[in-house]
């Protein structure tokens, strides 16, 4: 293992990532809000321990293998989720223990979107713009973004992309060179965010939350700058405009790139996985919204319409806003919306959940093993479109299932023994292994309320969620580390 070259690495990327420091200084300095020490000194703090990192070893060049990459993205990601609580510790509004620092950055970087802060539209504009970009750069992956650079570096990045990007589709590239490919998906993803904020803008957010709410809704954060989230702005017209682009960044983004290369929709209409991630959307906004209107939760049709299809969307595509406090939604539906962030968005999209198409593998299994019982002697391939998978393909995500539900269960339980209720268990662990954030009970509004211990377990269900269980898990498994 060429741990003195995963030093360097990490050295350089932290020294890089202290720059993320200087927006946020920047508007601090602007609007005069008090927070500009705090980012000063993260600034210079995280600069000087990236550049202490590296000197020593800035001569060790040799190439990553497929076990470095694996460390290095876990390593990176840990050090990333303490080095973006520095500000937030080191600011006197809001004045954060370590551990909710650690937490909301953690949130902030794997996009889930869950929050220990209240009085949002009182803290200073400078803190509530560092959350919204912690969660654009952790949208479309920092490690993706370094992969574009990494040859400037004299590191090799394949090992990286395929331990930030793990799944059925890992080993799919958008152009011949690694590098080349993160660069495509970071263009559509800045193009993506400046036309989400010009639609927000032109809907009647003010250009500070038009910004702010395009970094998260690309990213399928779910972070805002109002307590009240999306219900903040009362206008149908904003929740469409975030609907829309929440369908869009929950969608693979080899898609957009193969529709902007081609100058054709047909990649959209021909993928059998965004057509089943529309599906599953669609039909549980119908339920939703007509269980809403049955109810009188809304007297008015078009209200129960937008609400329910505002907030599924919202919920199945992890990212999280709301407009109402749905967990007092009548009957079924809380647990509905809740069950639908499990499906998530597409593979190679910016959602969190399981991903479709490991949903449609799961089930096109199940159903083959009815099959096999009615037709013992048959061969039935498991096929997405008109391609045959691999067994090993399917025996993949059967694994993926099995300890996603295996840490579910470990990390449920641990919560409830800490003292929480039920609900608050199930939903907290839900929503943040998910990459959701807002949950049921406790959790509904905020986790500012639940243990210390609890955070932890959840900032840990966050970075399962991001790295998609086994990154994470090849890591601390005794193989990994055996010669």
């Amino acid at each position: 293992m060429q741990l003195l070259t995963i030093q360097r690495l990490l050295g350089i990327l932290l020294a890089v990532f202290s720059i993320t420091m200087l927006p946020p200084l920047a508007v601090s300095l602007f609007y005069q809000d008090g927070a500009t020490q705090a980012f000063l000194t993260a600034f210079i703090l995280l600069l000087v321990v990236g550049l202490v990192s590296w000197f020593p070893v800035r001569k060790h060049r040799k190439e990553l293998r497929t076990r470095d990459g694996f460390l290095v993205v876990v390593l990176f990601w840990l050090t990333l989720g303490l080095s973006g609580a520095v500000p937030l510790f080191l600011t006197t509004m809001p004045e954060m223990s370590f551990t909710d620092a650690v937490f909301e950055s953690m949130s902030g970087l794997t996009t889930t979107g869950a929050t220990v802060l209240i009085g949002l539209d009182n803290l200073p504009e400078s803190v509530l713009f560092y959350r919204q970009m912690l969660q654009w750069l952790g949208g479309m992956g920092i490690v993706v973004l370094a992969v574009a650079i990494l040859p400037l570096l004299g590191v090799g990045g394949m090992q990286l992309y395929r331990a930030e990007t793990p799944g059925p589709m890992k080993d799919a590239k958008l152009t011949p060179r690694i590098t080349e490919t993160a660069k495509a998906l970071w263009y559509i993803y800045l193009a993506l965010t400046v036309a989400c904020a010009a639609a927000y803008y032109a809907a009647g957010m003010s250009l500070f939350d038009a910004v702010g709410h395009s970094f998260s809704t690309i990213a399928i954060g779910g972070f805002s700058t109002h307590d009240a989230s999306m219900g903040y702005f009362d206008s149908a017209t904003i929740e469409m405009v975030a609907v829309g682009f929440m369908l869009l960044a929950g969608m693979n983004f080899s898609l957009h790139f193969l529709a902007w290369r081609h100058r054709s929709i047909w990649h959209y209409l021909s993928d059998p996985e965004l057509r089943v991630y529309l599906s599953i959307l669609l039909l549980v906004a119908i339920v939703a919204s007509g269980y809403l209107y049955w109810t009188n939760t809304f007297d008015d049709p078009w209200t129960a319409i937008h609400q329910g299809v505002f907030q599924t969307v919202s919920i199945g595509t992890t990212a999280g806003f709301t407009t109402t406090d749905y967990s007092l939604w009548p009957g079924f539906l809380p647990i509905l919306l809740l069950m639908v962030s499990y499906v998530g968005g597409c593979a190679g999209s910016t959602g969190g959940g399981m991903k479709v198409v490991r949903v449609m593998l799961l089930f096109k299994q199940g159903y083959r093993e009815v099959l096999r019982l009615i037709h013992p002697n048959a061969v039935f391939a498991i096929k997405i479109g008109d391609k045959a998978l691999q067994p090993k393909v399917v025996g993949a995500v059967w694994g993926f299932f099995a300890m996603y539900v295996f840490c579910f269960g470990i990390m449920y339980l641990f919560l409830m023994a800490t003292g929480l209720d039920l609900v608050t268990a199930f939903s907290a662990v839900t929503a943040c292994l998910n990459n959701l954030g807002p949950g049921l009970g406790e959790v509904g509004a905020n986790y500012g309320s639940i243990n210390s211990a609890s955070k932890w377990v959840l900032s840990m269900a966050m970075l399962l969620g991001r790295l998609e269980i086994f990154t994470l898990l090849v890591v601390l498994s005794p193989a990994f580390w055996r010669r």
